[in-house]
């Protein structure tokens, strides 16, 4: 069953598109993830899935909830953190929670029961008496999502929630995220880090605001087209020259430390042609393999270059 469901959502801003067209259904039970680089339209798409700002042509709803005509009733139903946490430094973890308990109209019953959890399940129980302003970031985001949680929203929606912080806060996030996911909630993330898009049950591709491609991870890579070789050279740039002259080749692009050269045909051919343009350069090869797609390697193959950096 469709918890949230879009038709035709289009955005404007002058005579940018921000948002082009997009159609999807999100069922109940879900983790979506919304994935593109910057400026593909991602907070724009999030912010119209919430009903906080209006579509130009289109529609969709929440619960059964109009977006354009009964917004106010999706927010009941719904938890956002936005990329910019809206909390309030001069306060401290517990009053931040308090005070959205009050904005969401919490029953005076429910609240410390509630807080009492939310500071359990993220952790913060001994930091309750910090003010924001002195909480890592990681401890923000932490806070962000208690606060998004305080009136128990049926869907939740993060918008970039690990874009600048470390390795571990990511981690941990994405543990509260699977433990909110088991008791039911239905989550749509949006991130430009392709790791993350293999934790989601589905993804959908954002680039230019048109919605490319939607489906499981496993699905979206069996549909790419090639076999990729992963060469690891000293000279990059160099590497990537050269190589864009070979017959057997339909892409080259850097991939971290290594190149991902895509390529099509006999593939014995292909490596042996791969080895001699890097030789002819003078280039000396590292490693050179077969690996199979990753989420980038397919994006790259449906929007030819992203717009912006998607981390790998």
């Amino acid at each position: 069953m469709s918890l949230l469901s879009i038709r035709e959502l289009t955005r404007k801003f002058g005579t940018t598109v921000a948002v082009d067209h997009l159609t999807l259904d999100v069922e109940e039970g879900e983790i979506f993830g919304l994935i593109g680089p910057d400026g593909a339209g991602k907070t724009t798409t999030m912010r119209l899935m919430l009903g906080i700002l209006k579509a130009d042509s289109g529609d969709g709803s929440v619960g059964g909830f109009s977006l354009s005509r009964e917004s106010e009733s999706i927010s009941s139903l719904t938890g956002y953190v936005s990329q910019t946490f809206s909390l309030y430094g001069e306060l401290t973890v517990e009053e931040n929670l308090a005070l959205f308990a009050d904005l969401y109209s919490v029953p005076e019953q429910d609240r410390l029961p509630r807080l009492k959890r939310l500071m359990q399940f993220s952790r913060l129980d001994p930091f309750r008496d910090r003010m924001v302003k002195n909480l890592s970031g990681g401890m923000r985001q932490k806070l962000a999502l208690s606060c998004a949680l305080i009136h128990t929203p049926k869907l939740l929606l993060l918008d970039e929630p690990t874009t600048g912080v470390d390795p571990l806060s990511r981690r941990d996030l994405w543990k509260l995220l699977f433990d909110l996911w088991q008791e039911g909630v239905t989550i749509i993330v949006s991130t430009p880090y392709m790791d993350e898009a293999e934790r989601c049950i589905r993804v959908g591709f954002l680039n230019q605001g048109k919605l490319i491609a939607v489906g499981r991870p496993d699905e979206l890579r069996s549909r790419f087209r090639g076999t990729i070789f992963e060469i690891l050279v000293d000279q990059r740039f160099a590497a990537k020259e050269a190589l864009a002259r070979a017959e057997h080749k339909t892409d080259v692009n850097l991939f971290g430390e290594c190149l991902h050269v895509t390529v099509e045909g006999d593939l014995e051919s292909a490596e042996a042609e791969l080895r001699s343009s890097l030789e002819q350069a003078g280039i000396m090869i590292r490693m050179l393999r077969r690996v199979d797609p990753t989420m980038e390697d397919v994006f790259f193959q449906l929007t030819g270059k992203p717009d912006g950096e998607l981390v790998g």
